[in-house]
Parts: C-alpha cells; structure tokens; sequence
C-alpha cells in the first residue's frame, strides 16, 4: 500500500557531493506515541492506515515507503562563529512528497541512527528533545510563523546514553526543503563554481520560481533569501521567541524556522534573555536575533561571490550592498509589526518612542512580554497592581491619544491586536513538565493537552488561564538543553 505517500524525488539527482544515500538503522520496538492527524491531512496522506502500527514502522524507519530514497545531506556551518564540516549526523531524508495541490514537502527522520555524518555520535535522539521539537514547530504553526512541522515521534524501545539512561525517539519532519546557509558552505568549500551554481538554480527552482530567468539570479537569491529571513526573525520577535542555535546551518533558504534544541519563549521582556546552556556570551539573545540574522546572510553572500560576477570587487559590492540594507529595511518591519501589536493604523514620527517606551517599562518592571500587550486589549486601563505604576498611567495616556487619531474604529484596533497577539504561546516551564512526564512516567496527556491549547493561539475562552500565567518563581526554567 501506497498509504497516500507520493514522492518525487529531486534532492538525489543533484552532484552526490551533497548528499549520502543512506537507510535508517531498524529500531528493536517502534511505537506510534503523537501522530499529526491535521498535517498528514494536508499531506495527502491515509492518516487512518498511518496511526497505529503501521505509521510506527514507517516513522521509525523499520520499513521504507514505496518510492522512498533515502539520503543523509552534506553541509557545513558556522557554529558560535566557528566553521565546521557537518552534516546529517542523526536525520535520513526519506523523499519528497507531493501533496494534494502540489507542493512539495521534505519527509525526514530525526534520530533514525548513524550516518557518513555522524561524527562519532550514535545517530539517535531521546524521546524528551523530539516532544520539544514536535510542541515548538507547531506551536510556531498556530501562531502563523514559518516553520518545519512535526508529522510523528515514535519511540523506539531502545535506550540512548546522555547525562543519564533516556527513552529513544524518533521525530518525523516535515520541511518545504532542508537546503540551508551551510548547504551552500559546503558546495563553496569544495572549491567548484558549478556545484554552487547547480544549488543556485536547483533553490531557485524550488523555492523562488519567479526568479527565473533573472538578469543577475545569484544576487536576486541572496534578496529573496534576506527579505524572507527578515521576516522570520520580525515574527520570532513578535510572540517573543529565542532560537537559541542560530548557527548557518539553522538558516533555511525556504525562510522556514528550523532546528528546535534549546529554544525557548520569553516570559519576562528582556532584550538580553538567553536560555540556551551553550550560548554563554549570549551570541544568539533575544535582542540579538536580527543582527545574527545579517551575519549568517553574510555567509551565504560570501559563497555567491563567482556567481554574482565575474569580477570579484563588483560582485563584494553588489552584496554588501543587500547586507548593508538589512539594518533599515529590518528596522521597518520591525516598527510596522509593533504597530500592528499596539493597534496603530497609518504611521506617525512618534510612532517608535511609543513603542520603545513601552518596552524600556516592560524591562525596568519585568512584565510579562505575551500577558502586558494582552491586557492593553480592554477599553480602560488594566487593573492589575503592576499596572498603577505612574510610568505605565502616562504611556497608556499617550497610547489612547494615538489610538483616537487612526480614523478607525476602536473595535477594529482591538481586533488588529488580538491577531498579532497570542493568548497562548508554549511558556516554557509548561513544555518542560510535559517532557518530564512523558520521559519519567511515560504520561502524554501533558503534552496533548499543551499541543490542544497551542492549536489556537490567539483565541482565549477563559479555559487556558493555567497555560497564561507565567511561571512561579519555584517552577521558572532558566536554562535549556540541546538534544545531543
């Protein structure tokens, strides 16, 4: 049986610098604990046939789906600042799906055991750090941000040896494509102009087809690829996201949020928030994201050199040019999407001191970034004691002076802001005691629950209040952990 699973595969038709065909390692007990119904829906997939056994053996990789391919992909990236030769040391892309209106989605298995990429490491994922992965990337969903989603985790019945003895999992990933910054390091690094310039036309093809048959298609890449990265990070900044990882090979050139290890959201507003154990400097902050965002670009630029121009100089030129712009044209969006969270129609010059001053309060205070731009939608002024702080009563004046001058309906501005501002987003001390309940006691219905709650983000019936408190001081998470 097919079980609605359509591949057409293309990534293995490229030069196999990039790639290792590659199978999964058969798992000793495979079992289908979370199954997407919702998205193998919109795959096209038979999601009766596929939520049982059957799925398990698929999503564990046991048994290979008719048509499928599998594969490890080559990259490279620059981890913390540091390059490194990578790779997919622990994922097996298994093929392409094409779905019911023809999009074409990556089917991989994170976890799946050792590829030619693992670099000593035993290829396998623990059950805690795939339930993460799996919450986050359709948390990110309901909130409308671009992101890979999760079709499946199934345990596999085996041990896997970190800090201590953890169940084994493996997560099935759905992407718009795996190329990313790294994957176009890595063909750089080979030293051959033709495989770069293969990739420029094979992500051209995939993800920006209206770039064909541009006068300068490099350079018209490394635009699009900047503008959608650019509206990532203004999205992750808006709900209050922290990728924790932003290394070159967590940049995808589809601009979709990849890679969920320590990530995290932010309770209290603080630009310099970090949660990450291995981010000590801080390199990859809240408050740092978009300036991170303009470095990796840079990388990417970097391997698109030969391709932008025959001549060296003119070609640093024109891409320094689109990374240099990524300042201003960030800031923009930026102002345009708080806006949006305060309300505000039309622009007026003032429009950012409202902003940052509401922000310079949330710091100084330690108010709750998701709750504080929650409780502004009511006709009067919150009530709540942080709230009566004389700071607060003069900006929500100022606030309501603005509001008055957008010609526009007060009702239609609190509707703005409840669609650009979540009820719910998954608050970290709530993921980490799903986690722990599933790792510990193999008890799912914590991380059911979380997911349902997450599945409508900025709908709020007054049954979520335990899934809106930010965390008492005794459950707060201060520190996350990647999965390897």
């Amino acid at each position: 049986m097919s079980y609605g699973i359509r591949f057409d595969n293309t990534y293995v038709h490229l030069p196999d610098t990039l790639f290792a065909q590659h199978e999964p390692e058969p798992v000793s007990e495979p079992r289908l604990v979370l199954f997407n119904r919702a998205l193998a829906d919109e795959l096209g997939l038979d999601a009766e046939a596929l939520a049982g056994d059957q799925g398990a053996l698929l999503f564990s990789g046991n048994e290979l789906a008719e048509g499928a391919q599998p594969l490890a992909q080559a990259y490279a990236g620059h981890q913390f600042g540091h390059p490194n030769m990578l790779g997919d040391g622990r994922a097996i892309l298994l093929g392409e799906q094409l779905t019911p209106d023809d999009r074409r989605r990556d089917l991989q298995l994170k976890g799946s055991g050792r590829t030619p990429f693992s670099r000593g490491g035993d290829g396998r994922a623990a059950l805690g750090p795939m339930l993460r992965e799996y919450i986050i990337s359709e948390a990110l969903h309901g909130l409308g941000i671009p992101t890979t989603r999760s079709l499946a985790v199934v345990t596999t019945g085996d041990p896997v040896y970190r800090e201590r003895v953890l169940p084994g999992a493996i997560l099935t990933r759905v992407a718009a494509s795996h190329l990313r910054v790294g994957t176009f390091q890595y063909a750089a690094s080979q030293r051959d102009p033709d495989l770069v310039q293969t990739l420029v036309d094979y992500t051209i093809d995939r993800h920006y087809p209206a770039l064909k048959g541009a006068e300068n298609p490099a350079l018209a890449l490394l635009e699009a690829v900047s503008e959608r990265q650019m509206d990532l990070v203004v999205a992750w900044m808006r709900v209050g996201f922290i990728h924790g990882v932003l290394n070159t090979d967590n940049i995808t050139l589809s601009g979709e949020s990849i890679d969920y290890g320590p990530c995290a959201f932010m309770d209290a507003y603080d630009q310099h928030t970090v949660f990450s154990s291995v981010d000590v400097q801080g390199r990859y902050a809240y408050g740092n994201q978009p300036r991170i965002t303009q470095w990796n670009l840079a990388r990417f630029a970097e391997t698109l050199i030969p391709m932008i121009d025959d001549d060296p100089g003119t070609a640093v030129g024109k891409a320094e040019k689109v990374i240099h712009a990524f300042p201003d044209r960030y800031e923009e969006k930026w102002l345009a999407m708080m806006r949006r969270k305060l309300g505000l129609f039309g622009e007026e010059t003032e429009d950012a001191a409202l902003v940052q001053d509401l922000l310079s309060w949330m710091a100084r205070q330690g108010a709750d970034y998701t709750n504080t731009f929650r409780d502004l939608i009511r006709e009067a002024a919150p009530d709540d004691a942080i709230y009566q702080d004389r700071g607060f009563r003069e900006w929500h004046e100022r606030w309501q002076a603005r509001l008055s001058r957008n010609k526009k309906p007060l009702a239609s501005s609190f509707c703005l802001m409840r669609h650009n501002n979540p009820a719910v987003i998954p608050r970290n001390h709530r993921v980490e005691q799903a986690l722990e309940a599933a790792t510990r006691e193999g008890d799912l219905g914590p991380a059911q629950s979380l997911l349902a709650a997450l599945a409508t983000p900025y709908e709020d019936d007054g049954t979520l209040a335990d899934y809106q408190q930010p965390p008492a001081p005794e459950e707060a998470v201060t520190r996350t952990f990647c999965g390897t």
